[in-house]
């Protein structure tokens, strides 16, 4: 069995679309490997602001996305995309039952129900052990690179409410692209 050997290396590339000066980012990126799987693990810091945390707990749904790539560098040519993900996560709060429900795209529909908003952030901006791919998709000895970005998805509301909500424009945001550049 192959060890994954990972040089993390996070390259921001381009700029990120935040309001007031606070930028959403990537941390904590880990590419790791069980026996047969390539795992992913990662948060997003600074990507919930006042205005955005007013609007959830008004029941306004918000979604996540991430995109994750897996490329195999291949030095003078093209790199070889390998998989291309993108999973979301979505809260919305009940003001009834005064709870969070967040799902989680990749866990299959599985909705996790919570009481704190600090508890749905958290599951919010946090994915851990996402399988990117199978190893037997490696080649050992080869460079790869992960990319993954995350983004707040734009609010689709109804045409009153744009009017009501027009400060909605400042909790929109998108990391910048991160790397990172491992040999298998």
């Amino acid at each position: 069995m192959g060890r994954l050997l990972a040089v993390v290396v996070c390259l921001a590339l381009g700029s990120p679309t935040v309001a007031l000066g606070q930028e959403a980012r990537l941390t904590n990126i880990v590419i790791t490997n069980t026996r047969d799987d390539l795992l992913v693990y990662l948060n997003v810091d600074d990507a919930f602001r006042e205005e955005m945390k007013s609007a959830i707990q008004s029941g306004v749904p918000t979604t996540f996305s991430f995109y994750i790539s897996l490329h195999r560098v291949r030095g003078f040519w093209l790199d070889k995309k390998i998989t291309s993900l993108e999973v979301t996560h979505e809260v919305k709060y009940d003001n009834l039952k005064k709870a969070y429900t967040v799902t989680r795209s990749w866990e299959n529909g599985r909705q996790h129900e919570v009481k704190t908003f600090g508890e749905a952030q958290k599951l919010m901006t946090d994915i851990d052990s996402l399988k990117i791919t199978t190893l037997n998709q490696l080649e050992k000895g080869r460079q790869y690179q992960v990319r993954a970005k995350a983004q707040l998805s734009k609010l689709t509301l109804p045409l009153y409410l744009h009017y009501v909500l027009f400060f909605v424009s400042l909790w929109d945001f998108e990391t910048d692209w991160y790397t990172i550049d491992f040999i298998y």
